[in-house]
């Protein structure tokens, strides 16, 4: 489970039928959370969410909006931008039957699959931990101002005594 923030939510809690939920972190879990994604802040972070049963386990899908304070790349200037994005996961319980056979070693990639579930670690799904992760998916690891640009200019290259002493030799070149 996450230690900055955490929304534990029990398996057996979706028996009667789909959870929905709303979450947003405390300005404190938010100062965490900007810390352990390399952020410079994090303004605000909110998620909506909708948690169903799903096989033997559950299946987690929403959506998240937040507020990224980051450094530009260019300028080294701070800028904020918004983040937002989609979130689907599915987990499983240990031993399921559907869970991933992580002993086999061999993984078949098809790229048109869905993802395998996740193997929790216990009977409960921490759904922050989960925003935190694709909120972590969708930053920009190369993030640029709005307007910034990159502006090279090679610096002036001195002249070789050797390039000197043939421009003397021949005064054509």
């Amino acid at each position: 489970m996450n230690r900055d923030w955490s929304k534990p939510l029990k398996l057996h809690e979706l028996a009667r039928g789909p959870v929905r939920l709303e979450l947003g972190p405390d300005a404190e879990a938010r100062t965490e959370i900007a810390r352990r994604l390399g952020l410079r802040s994090l303004p605000s972070l909110a998620a909506e969410l909708t948690v169903k049963p799903w096989l033997d386990g559950a299946e987690i899908t929403g959506r998240f909006d937040a507020v990224v304070e980051q450094v530009c790349g260019v300028t080294l200037e701070p800028f904020e931008q918004p983040v937002s994005g989609e979130i689907l996961a599915r987990v499983v319980p240990a031993g399921s039957p559907n869970a991933p056979d992580a002993d086999s070693g061999a993984m078949e990639l098809d790229l048109e699959a869905d993802d395998p579930p996740d193997v929790l670690d216990g009977d409960s799904i921490d759904l922050a931990g989960y925003v935190v992760e694709h909120l972590s998916l969708e930053l920009d690891p190369f993030p640029r101002k709005p307007g910034a640009e990159f502006d090279y200019r090679p610096a002036d290259v001195e002249e070789s005594p050797f390039a000197v002493l043939k421009k003397l030799k021949d005064p054509g070149s």
